[in-house]
């Protein structure tokens, strides 16, 4: 009785084969039926048989029972599985499920080898078979890596798109953002420089109010000179020093005397200590600047008061500038973004370039920028240049 004969004919495997050879492969075929979800064999097991599904669908996982399996395909009426571990005789590549309620045909490893070698027609319409699957296989996977490839392509396209918009967004905000705070430094020493002017015009016969006037106008001008060279050495990105030779109690009274205008007003008394008066090899405008940024923020750090200390000592090959003050003292917060541009924790605003410029400048004198804080006590800056005269 040839029950499954003409399903085993229309098998991709077996359709080349005679009447009589398709008779001896149903002669050592066995009927199995296996429930939704049951395994018909696991990875790695011994390979005992193949299989013929006569009706239902099975499941093909890899890596099944990890944390991430993948299922490599679907099989259904008329497919085969198994077949390959019986021909190479390795363990099995991969997981069978049954998808559903599944009947199956199956073939033992004794009976397959024995008709196999018996019937050489089986094992050419096998290779035939074997090497079809083996072109597919190929042809599917090079078509898979040219889908990848588009799909990669068209996400990388898609990143770059994003990633354009993304620092065109950027840009946006941080020149708004920097617009800001460069119209808020201007607009502070214009307002003043006004103030000042409309005093000269005033009183223009007090000569001695009008070059107190003048003063404090050239004053202003300097702030507003020193915020665009900031501006300036922030935008090229990099500092070329203009080395001198510098008498530092020259320096730190300079420093003092553009600073002590505005710490009269909140009661901060200046102190200095000039230990080591030099001669150094700087930047003078640049250190300047640095030490004045240092001591402003110090000033803006004591809004009740307080002192102010600057000194300068030498020891060995090292030049140390420090600026202490005893203020309110640096948080958490504020010393994790010190560094980083356009950040300000002043009340009073600024452009967030200070400190940034201050270590930017001590570096390119190959020197190093360190300091000390404690909230409700006070905080001290110190500079370390290389000794260099």
């Amino acid at each position: 009785m040839k029950k499954h004969y003409d399903f085993i004919k229309d098998v991709y495997f077996f359709n080349d084969l005679n009447e009589e050879t398709i008779g001896k492969i149903e002669a050592v075929c066995h009927r199995q039926t296996a429930n939704a979800g049951e395994v018909i064999f696991h990875e790695g097991d011994v390979a005992k048989n193949f299989f013929i599904v006569l009706d239902g669908t099975v499941e093909v996982w890899k890596d099944y029972h990890s944390a991430e399996p993948d299922m490599l395909a679907l099989h259904t009426r008329g497919h085969l599985f198994g077949e390959m571990a019986l021909i190479d005789e390795l363990p099995r590549s991969a997981t069978v499920i049954a998808r559903e309620k599944t009947d199956l045909l199956y073939i033992d490893r004794a009976d397959f080898q024995k008709i196999v070698k018996e019937d050489s027609a089986i094992a050419l319409s096998i290779m035939k078979s074997v090497s079809a699957m083996v072109r597919q296989s190929n042809e599917s996977f090079v078509e898979g890596l040219r889908e990848k490839n588009r799909n990669l392509e068209k996400a990388n396209l898609e990143l770059k798109e994003t990633q354009a918009e993304l620092l065109k967004a950027e840009r946006l905000s941080a020149l708004g953002k920097f617009s800001s705070l460069i119209l808020h430094d201007i607009r502070n020493p214009l307002s003043v420089i006004r103030g000042y002017a409309e005093l000269v015009v005033l009183s223009p016969q007090n000569a001695e109010k009008s070059k107190n006037c003048a003063t404090k106008i050239m004053a202003e001008a300097d702030r507003i000179n020193n915020l665009a060279n900031e501006l300036l050495d922030f935008s090229r990105g990099e500092i070329r020093l203009n080395i001198s030779i510098v008498g530092l109690q020259e320096l730190i009274d300079q420093l003092c005397d553009s600073i002590r205008d505005r710490c009269t007003p909140r009661n901060i008394n200046i102190r200095t200590n000039v230990e080591f008066p030099g001669p150094l090899l700087l930047d003078k405008e640049r250190m300047l600047r640095a030490l004045y940024n240092l001591a402003d923020n110090a000033r803006k750090a004591m809004p009740d008061g307080g002192t102010l200390t600057i000194s300068v000592r030498a020891a060995g090959k090292t030049v140390y500038f420090e600026i202490s003050d005893t203020g309110i003292g640096m948080s958490r917060e504020v010393q994790e973004h010190l560094f980083e541009p356009f950040f300000s924790f002043s009340a009073s605003g600024g452009t967030g370039l200070g400190m940034c410029i201050v270590k930017s400048i001590v570096e390119a004198h190959e020197g190093t920028l360190s300091f000390q804080t404690r909230e409700k006590e006070g905080t001290r800056f110190s500079i370390a240049l290389p000794l260099m005269n």
